[in-house]
């Protein structure tokens, strides 16, 4: 049965900064451009490649949260999501329009600052997917197909922003494409029932809930276990502690409710990060 779209009056007048913040879904924003910047530490960027790639990642972010805001615009506001300042009509979406624009230029410039090789990428493979997956991948089967692609060339965007560095080995890469497919299954958790109200059905809602939990904790683990066993040498025993923090963490995303469960993979994902700046 189609849905109706209820109309939301619009609300002039507040605070722009925050509830564009909101819109651009600031917080796996915000997460993914904190594991950018670390991963340019551990591979040694100059100041300059670091602070341009790290900004690229952050503005070809905010690109796909803004797009991703304004196409689901209908669906969020017949499910009635009062968490969306564009469903609530708080932030007008000529707004968003604007400052989607003004990211997306500037993601251009700084990913050519950060060289044509991770450019390319970063516009093909690593934000290029995001938009990938707002455009229609996200109601497939193939849903989790762009995080896979985004997270799992991340390192290599970073890496490739170094004329003298080639691209990021497949260990790492192989963990990063890992911890992006098990965010997506837990961060679609809480609205399977409004997705599949207005026709979403990606990955996540064929499996249903429990096997979606249980293969994002089996992802998380995997990731983790490459992080600590790619690199050359012995593991020393702190990744071994390590390892037995995220086993604590990736238990929560099967038997906690809500939002914890992404908050969870979230926290493994960085520290799976300080773990490889601490290897290398």
């Amino acid at each position: 049965m189609p849905v109706t779209a209820r109309a939301v009056p619009a609300r002039p007048g507040s605070s722009s900064v925050p509830a564009l913040l909101v819109a651009a879904h600031g917080g796996p924003a915000l997460a993914v451009t904190a594991v950018t910047a670390l991963l340019a530490l551990r591979a040694g960027l100059r100041p300059f490649d670091a602070f341009a790639v790290t900004a690229a990642v952050f503005t070809g972010q905010l690109t796909i949260g803004w797009g991703n805001d304004l196409l689901d615009l209908r669906r969020d506001r017949a499910v009635g999501r009062a968490d969306k300042p564009l469903a609530t009509g708080v932030l007008p979406a000529g707004r968003v329009v604007g400052a989607l624009v003004v990211a997306a230029g500037a993601c251009i410039v700084l990913s050519a600052l950060a060289g044509w090789r991770s450019a390319l990428l970063n516009a093909t493979l690593a934000t290029g997917a995001g938009h990938a997956y707002n455009l229609g991948l996200k109601a497939t089967v193939w849903s989790w197909a762009p995080y896979a692609c985004a997270f799992g060339t991340l390192p290599s965007v970073v890496t490739l922003a170094d004329p003298a560095l080639g691209w990021a080995p497949l260990w790492m890469a192989g963990a990063s494409a890992a911890l992006g497919v098990a965010a997506h299954l837990l961060n679609t958790l809480p609205d399977l029932t409004d997705d599949e109200r207005t026709g979403v059905r990606g990955l996540p809602h064929r499996l249903g809930e429990g096997r979606s939990r249980v293969l994002a904790a089996v992802l998380l683990s995997t990731a983790s276990l490459l992080a600590v066993l790619g690199p050359a040498g012995t593991p020393p025993v702190w990744a071994w502690a390590a390892l037995t923090l995220v086993t604590v963490l990736a238990l929560l995303t099967l038997v906690a409710p809500a939002r914890t469960p992404f908050r969870a993979a979230v926290a493994i994902a960085l520290l799976d990060v300080l773990l490889l700046v601490a290897a290398g």
